[in-house]
């Protein structure tokens, strides 16, 4: 059973200060002054509001309720699959970029948690499934035009990069296993790090029960 986030607010907040920053982000990777910035301030826009209304359609019609932590989700799988195609799609792309990207946040969140990939955030899904699948999406909706080279070279890279992480972060991991630990015990994480590492409580009204633990 997930721990939900103590603040919808302060989560939103979150959320609209990483899309502010990711204009500066996507705008200013082009290192120049130039009229690309505009075309860039937009697609950015345009793939993270699509990402967000399409993840809360998707998370409505699945769960039944409109969630709001999986809008907010589906508003940064937007700005993260449009960083890398940011410059080089039109804005209709960029909304279908969006769009794609909202949808598979949801179902990518879902994937993980069946499979018992400690990811409470997200992460994996909105950073790692998304940053690929806009990889992708740079080299189909290209408006230089599309080929199979291009779309090969979009693909050796998002391989490239799976395999480089995956195997230093399996070795890295493995050896803080073997020599401080990887994880707390049980008890800890009941009682929350806050206490056990700093000896107070973030939130004293917070408590995790038994029925959560199993």
């Amino acid at each position: 059973m997930p721990i939900l986030g103590h603040s919808i607010p302060l989560a939103a907040l979150g959320t609209f200060i990483l899309w502010l920053g990711w204009f500066g982000f996507n705008a200013r990777s082009t290192t120049a002054a130039n009229k690309d910035i505009a075309m860039i301030f937009v697609n950015t826009n345009l793939a993270a509001a699509a990402g967000a209304v399409l993840a809360m359609f998707t998370s409505w019609t699945k769960f039944g309720k409109p969630g709001a932590s999986m809008t907010f989700n589906g508003a940064l799988a937007g700005l993260v699959a449009i960083t890398s195609p940011c410059a080089t799609v039109s804005p209709l792309s960029a909304v279908i970029i969006g769009a794609i990207a909202g949808v598979i946040v949801v179902f990518s969140v879902i994937f993980f948690d069946r499979i018992r990939v400690d990811d409470p955030v997200g992460a994996i899904s909105v950073h790692g499934v998304n940053g690929a699948w806009g990889t992708l999406a740079a080299g189909i909706f290209n408006m230089g035009g599309t080929s199979a080279k291009i779309i090969g070279v979009q693909i050796l890279g998002i391989v490239s990069c799976f395999v480089w992480t995956f195997v230093t972060a399996f070795i890295m991991f493995k050896l803080i296993d073997m020599t401080i630990g990887l994880r707390v015990s049980p008890e800890e994480e009941a009682e929350g790090l806050d206490f056990s590492e700093h000896g107070g409580n973030a939130y004293p009204d917070f408590g995790v029960s038994a029925y959560a633990q199993q």
